[in-house]
């Protein structure tokens, strides 16, 4: 009988072993993803706790509803105080600045790129206003210059293309937009006005402004410099 303890025991020693392996690679991995989620909790100054909840957020009818909300949306527009919603309000402000902030420096980089390789051709032309032509405008939410140029265009009559820039593809940001400036949804319908995601449009085109409102004619966009 005792021929058979040496390789009893080899598999036993076996078996541990691999158990305590397949534990080990369990643990590193379980580290490798609380140290991913405290770095994307730090990029966008959450707790590892508010990041935990944002990602059960996702998981579950939020994340069905808004696939591409970014995490301080996320987390402020399911926020259950008036407190939460400030703070999470202030950090996405701060998180937008600094977006607009990089864009735009790439943009001037973009500008002085172009006047160095084809300074005799600019980018873009100016255009006279025709009330019978179709304009593409670009917005943001929390944009009260935006909002003015949105409403002296709706009420102008003309056929619009609006862009929201900065809507993540999010569809319910759109249908807030057209809710908020009131867009007759007859005109929308007809395709007079549509509602759109930026797409990276405008900082292509929109030459730093906001709001920028713009004509296509041909193959070049016009900035149009009244309504």
């Amino acid at each position: 009988m005792k021929r058979y303890y040496a390789p009893l025991l080899l598999l036993t020693i076996t078996a541990l072993a691999h158990g305590a392996e397949e534990t080990t690679t369990t643990v590193a991995r379980s580290d490798k993803t609380h140290l991913s989620g405290s770095s994307s909790a730090q990029s966008w100054g959450l707790t590892q706790e508010e990041w935990s909840h944002y990602e059960a957020l996702k998981r579950g009818e939020r994340g069905i509803w808004s696939p591409s909300l970014d995490p301080l949306t996320t987390l402020g527009v399911e926020a259950a105080t008036d407190a939460e919603r400030r703070r999470y309000a202030d950090l996405l402000v701060e998180k937008e600045a600094q977006r607009v902030k990089k864009e735009l420096a790439f943009q001037r980089a973009y500008d002085a790129a172009w006047k160095r390789r084809f300074p005799a051709l600019p980018p873009v032309a100016t255009a006279s206003v025709d009330t019978t032509s179709r304009l593409a405008v670009f917005v943001r939410e929390d944009c009260p210059a935006c909002d003015i140029r949105l409403n002296t265009l709706l009420t102008s009559g003309h056929p619009l293309d609006i862009y929201l820039v900065g809507s993540r593809n999010d569809d319910s940001r759109l249908r807030r937009l057209a809710l908020a400036r009131k867009i007759d949804g007859q005109r929308v319908r007809h395709r007079e006005i549509t509602l759109n995601h930026d797409g990276g449009r405008w900082l292509q085109y929109g030459q730093g402004k906001m709001p920028a409102v713009l004509e296509k004619r041909g193959d070049t966009w016009l900035p149009v410099t009244a309504p």
